[in-house]
């Protein structure tokens, strides 16, 4: 999700409380010791030119492991992922993930004055045409559509995780939901949608990545007993 604070209308706040390994390839152009600060000659470094486009970096990850939390264990929701961004979740409840080994990319995004931990929610950028599955296996709570910063469009599902049946897990911007509530889901197998959102600004996920930029799929895991308290003066 984006750096941007939160602002919940009553119809967010009712729609969310009802609410490693793989095979690495890139595409992108070659970078040459020069680009990379490395001087071609012994015992001499260079000072790089200014960044161009990033390389795109790729991982088939074929739904592995990606962070645990509480014997939860979350897998990647997308077969093709470029990188994984975690960031402070805006729910009180919101747990601090545990990232596991991965060959993707995983880095800790800038504070965004929240009062939970730097690690209580992951974007998980992804290819924009593969599907989006199951991080866990559990039972599907609440799934359907809500509006997010009070003007976006944005589908959801919450699952309640086999592992752990007094938490939830939830999974946020994709497009076109694939499952009702009271669907049984296998982490890495049930489709829970076609695809992630686009959204239509840019995400602090996204501020050093490849260019065109992939969507990401925002996925945290809630103790709902932690009471939430909503900041913000809400929508007009």
């Amino acid at each position: 999700m984006t750096g941007r604070r939160r602002s919940r209308t009553a119809a967010v706040v009712v729609a969310l409380a009802v609410l490693g390994g793989g095979c690495a390839s890139a595409t992108g152009q070659d970078v040459s010791s020069a680009q990379r600060g490395v001087s071609a000659f012994p015992g001499t470094t260079s000072v790089p030119p200014p960044p161009t486009t990033r390389a795109r970096i790729v991982h088939e990850q074929v739904w592995a492991p990606f962070a645990s939390v509480g014997g939860i264990i979350l897998r990647h929701p997308s077969a093709r992922v470029e990188r994984i961004g975690y960031h402070q979740s805006n729910h009180d409840g919101a747990r601090d993930l545990e990232p596991l080994p991965t060959p993707t990319e995983q880095l800790t995004l800038e504070a965004r004055e929240r009062a939970t931990a730097g690690r209580t929610a992951a974007d998980v950028v992804v290819d924009p045409d593969g599907d989006i599955r199951s991080p866990v296996s559990g039972r599907v709570l609440s799934a359907g559509t809500y509006v997010l910063y009070c003007d976006y469009r944005d589908d959801f599902v919450i699952i309640q995780p086999d592992d752990r049946p007094a938490w939830q897990v939830k999974v946020l911007h994709i497009d076109g939901v694939a499952v009702r509530q009271g669907a049984r889901v296998r982490a890495g197998e049930t489709v829970l949608a076609p695809r992630a959102t686009r959204l239509p600004f840019a995400s602090q996920v996204e501020e050093t990545a490849a260019l065109p930029a992939w969507p990401h799929v925002h996925i945290e895991v809630i103790d709902p007993s932690i009471r939430d308290i909503p900041s913000g003066k809400g929508c007009r």
